[in-house]
């Protein structure tokens, strides 16, 4: 599985903007899934690229958060706005990548990332919780 379109089927990748749905209810956070096959950076270095590209940053209360996922590379990251990094500890998103990483390792990478993008939301509605919230950016899997 080594091309981008072979990570995810389009039912599977329904399934996961569903999840972006539900997962922004509770929250005036915004999640975004972005795949691509390989990165010649850092991970994180292209996640924080990518976020900029997707125009993450542009959110009014800075509370976007992506999940990176490069696929040769067999990485991932979730990456949060300052919004988010100036109120949570180090550790905010542990437990998000440990449901994540334990999917991904049996090859369930679409309930990896949908218990992911769920576990993200219920952590991010502490800290920004809905209110009266437009959904400020696409729910869509953005592909690099």
């Amino acid at each position: 599985m080594s091309k981008v379109e072979d990570f995810l089927t389009p039912e599977e990748e329904l399934a996961i903007v569903e999840a972006i749905g539900i997962a922004e209810k509770n929250t005036s956070g915004e999640i975004r899934v972005h795949i691509e096959k390989t990165t010649s950076m850092d991970a994180f270095d292209r996640a924080k690229e990518v976020f900029h590209e997707l125009k993450m940053d542009e959110t009014q209360l800075k509370n976007g958060v992506l999940i990176y996922i490069a696929v040769e590379d067999h990485t991932f990251v979730i990456c949060g706005d300052k919004g988010i990094n100036d109120i949570v500890g180090n550790d905010f998103w542990d437990k998000t990548k440990e449901i994540m990483v334990a999917h991904f390792k049996s090859g369930n990478f679409k309930q990896g990332l949908i218990d992911g993008i769920l576990s993200a939301g219920e952590e991010l509605k502490t800290h920004f919780p809905w209110s009266n919230d437009t959904n400020e950016l696409s729910n869509e899997i953005s592909k690099g």
